[in-house]
Order: structure tokens, then sequence, then C-alpha cells
């Protein structure tokens, strides 16, 4: 799509935004209940291009992907109506009389640019929120994730007009043109280099967004941990989609105590989930690409691999690999890993793990693993990051009921559920002040308040508390 041609469709939804039509909570369900009917007639398709683009197994991309979808379909249905309504506050009773509400309203055109790991759920995710709130959408999946972008592309025509939720394919010259564009709202999920540009250009607009970023994302082991456990959960969460994941655990930090023990359950748990040779597992996924495979690669020092580190060149696979010996100083802790590499640290004392958690850039999620809720509590409490699971990985992002979201350099706002609805709404603080009584102490020229309104005698009496005896202006 040409930059004339873009400029044109965000010329088109803002004039039809403009129409009110989506306004109505009964068109909202509507629109979603339709995507959530055309998502499930199409589920084989989606599984299948997911498939193709990531390797991924039909199960995982319906756990991972069209499943969590079709789950906050079904929510927002269910709760739109409750969240689009007004929500009458306390009204002081200085303003007497008269009613406070907030009402929320939508912010108009949107503009949703998504990722190439989850290409699906990290698409539709926020589009549900979006038209929840009431908003138009223009769609920019990710260039890496083609067959994917196709059949969301399809999904889209077929579900709505292009006025109201319409799909940009291609790579950087859409998403600079986009980019230019004035949007009433921006949201963006990857790279922080990338959520640099896309902060840049909405300042010029002044135009509000969220950022899903990443970062390194540490995984707690403390002595205390049940290990076993530990090492199944940390090996579904580092692994899952080949370790590409924004909310994977980066790297495990272990007390010295137990790394060699913790190691051990580790390499015993990567062979029962994947067997002995993951690369010839139909269900282990692959690379997105050639560039991601080898900056992966590079990562791997293979001194310091302990288990796995083979990879497929033509398949652009990578073995779960895990890495002992590492140092922060070592190439594989300077980036986000984005990938199936799991480097293992220790530290000694638990204050020396928080201490340089909180050194380094705030991560978007943060596991701890421990027997002691007092340990769990402190780490929590004394670190900073998006958010994050105790005795677990990843599942936090899953929960409708939570806002999903990062924390200083791994990103800003959040969405899902309730929350997800507010990200995409304004809301307006409205008094309705009625009009069969109107008390005169606030105009010029300015007398004491028994003076301005004799009536009000009986009424101080009753409310000192809130009339004081000498309250006067000046």
């Amino acid at each position: 799509m040409t930059e004339a041609e873009i400029t044109e469709l965000v010329s088109t939804q803002r004039n039809y935004f403009k129409t009110g039509e989506t306004l109505s909570v009964a068109y909202r369900i509507a629109a979603l209940k339709k995507l959530k009917n055309t998502i499930s007639n199409h589920e084989n398709e989606i599984l299948a291009a997911l498939k193709a683009d990531l390797g991924k197994s039909a199960h995982e991309s319906y756990m991972c992907e069209a499943g969590l979808a079709l789950s906050e379909l079904t929510y927002m249905i269910k709760h739109t109506r409750k969240f689009a309504s007004e929500k009458t506050v306390h009204t002081p009773l200085a303003q007497f009389h008269s009613r406070s509400y907030k009402k929320p309203s939508p912010y108009g055109v949107v503009l949703i640019m998504s990722p190439w790991n989850y290409p699906f759920l990290l698409t539709i995710d926020p589009l549900i929120d979006a038209i929840a709130a009431g908003n138009t959408v223009i769609l920019k999946p990710s260039a890496y994730s083609p067959n994917t972008s196709a059949i969301i592309t399809s999904l889209i025509k077929e579900c709505f007009e292009e006025k109201y939720v319409a799909v940009v394919t291609g790579g950087r010259a859409e998403n600079t043109a986009l980019l230019q564009s004035h949007f009433d709202y921006i949201f963006f999920t990857g790279s922080q280099a990338v959520g640099k540009t896309v902060l840049e250009h909405a300042a010029s607009h002044l135009t509000p967004v969220t950022l899903e970023l990443g970062g390194k994302s540490p995984c707690i082991v403390a002595a205390d941990a049940n290990l076993k456990l530990a090492a199944r959960r940390i090996v579904f969460g580092k692994y899952l989609n080949c370790g590409q994941t924004c909310v994977a655990p980066d790297y495990v930090y272990c007390d010295e105590q137990i790394k060699d023990a913790l190691l051990l359950e580790i390499k015993k748990e990567i062979i029962r989930q994947y067997g002995e040779s993951p690369l010839d597992n139909s269900d282990y996924g692959k690379i997105i690409n050639e560039k991601h495979f080898y900056r992966i690669n590079r990562l791997i020092d293979s001194s310091k691999v302990i288990f796995g580190g083979n990879s497929n060149e033509e398949t652009l696979q990578i073995e779960p690999t895990v890495m002992d010996h590492v140092t922060f100083e070592d190439a594989v802790m300077s980036e986000e890993i984005f990938g199936p590499v799991m480097p293992v640290l220790t530290f000694s004392h638990m204050s020396e793990a928080t201490g340089k958690i909180n050194s380094m850039a705030h991560p978007l999620a943060l596991y701890i693993f421990t027997s002691s809720k007092k340990t769990a509590d402190e780490v929590i409490s004394h670190t900073g990051f998006g958010g994050g699971c105790i005795n677990d990985t990843i599942i936090h992002l899953a929960t409708t009921e939570m806002g999903f979201g990062g924390f200083g350099e791994s990103g800003m706002g959040s969405y899902h559920g309730k929350t997800g609805f507010d990200t995409f709404s304004h809301y307006k603080s409205i008094v309705d002040k009625k009009t069969w009584i109107d008390l005169p102490m606030r105009y010029q020229p300015y007398t004491s308040l028994h003076e301005a309104y004799p009536v009000l005698s009986e009424i101080t009496g009753r409310y000192s508390g809130y009339f004081p005896e000498n309250l006067s202006n000046g």
C-alpha cells in the first residue's frame, strides 16, 4: 500500500468514526461476536499459518494464540456493556445539587502494530479491546510472519469494512508511512529500538501510545525452591515457541548452593519435554528467519554449553541449549536472547540478586521460585518489572482479569480485559448540575455564606462540618 493510499485509509476511518456509529454498544458487541465466529470457523487455517511461519504445533498454536484470542473475545462480549456504562462518583456537598460521573469514550482512529513471534494473538487481542472501546482500527502485522498476516487480512475482510477495521501489510516503507499519519492512539508491540521510533513519531502529533516491549526477564531460583517443579516450569517457559516469547525467562539466576542440582533437573526436563533429539521433534518449532537464527547462534559460547547447542541451518532450528558459568559480561547477557538459549548465573545472597536486577534495565517479567512467602514478597516488592509469577513462568499474561504490560525500558501501558478497554478509552469527567437551585456565594460580589443564602442557615446547623460559621470568600 502506497503512502497516498494509507493517508486515504486513515481519512476514511476518521470520517466513519465521526458518524458516531461505533459509539453504539450494541454495534461493538455485534462486531466482537462476528469476529469470534469468523476465527472459530477458520481455526484450522490459522493454525496452519502459524505452523508455516514458526513451526508451531497445532496444540501450542491454539493454547498460546487462537485459544487466548477466543477467550478475550468471550470476556469482552460479556462485559463490554458494563465497561461502556457511565460511572457515577461522589459529588462534594459544595457542588449541591449535581451528579458527577465518568464517561468512557473511544479515542477515534487507532493504529495497532504487532510483532512476528505471536503474530495472531498479539494482533487480535488489542484489536478486541479497541473494538470494545468503540474505535476504528488499522492493523499492521509483521512482514516476518507472512502466512499469518495473510490469514489475518482474510479474516478482517470477511468481518469488517475497511472504514471500520483494515489491515495494512508490507514492511518498513508501510511502517514509516503509517507512523507519519495522524492517529488518535497507537498500540505497538515489538523491540525497544522500534518502540523508540514509534514514540518519536507519535510525539509529533501528541498521540498517546502503549508500548509493549521486552528485556532480559530474570528467573530467580532460591535455595529452598522445589527444584524438580521449578525445572519443569522453567523449561516450559523458556523453550515455548523456541524462546521467541517476550516474557520468556531470559536467564536463570539461582542460589549457588543449588545450581548443580537445578541444572541436573533442567537437563532431565528438556529430554522429557522435547526428547533426546529435539530437532527431530515435529512439535518443536523454528526460528523465524535467517537473520535471527544467526544472531542467536552468535550468542552461544560453545565452551560454556552444558546441554544442546546444535542447530540446523536448513530448518532454522536451534536445540534447547543451556549455558553454565555465565557472567553478566558475556555476549549472551548483553541483549534480550529471544531464542532457545538458557544462561545460568548464580548469587550467594538474595540481596545480591535483587540489587543486580535493579541495576539493569527494568525487565518485562520476573519469576521467583521459592518455598518462602517472605522471600517471594521481598523480591516482588524490591524489584522493578512489568509482571511475573511466583513458582511459575509466563502464565500471568493469560489472565484476562489482570493487565499485561511493561515498566520503564520494557514498555508503557497495559491491556487485556477491563485494562484493555481502559487503554483504548478516554474517560470524560462530567458534572451534571441541576437547575432548580443556584447557590450565589461563588458569584461576585463575594459575601459570607449566610448573607448570600439565608435559607442555608438550617443546613449549616446540621452540616457544620461542611459549612463553618465563619465561611466566606476572600
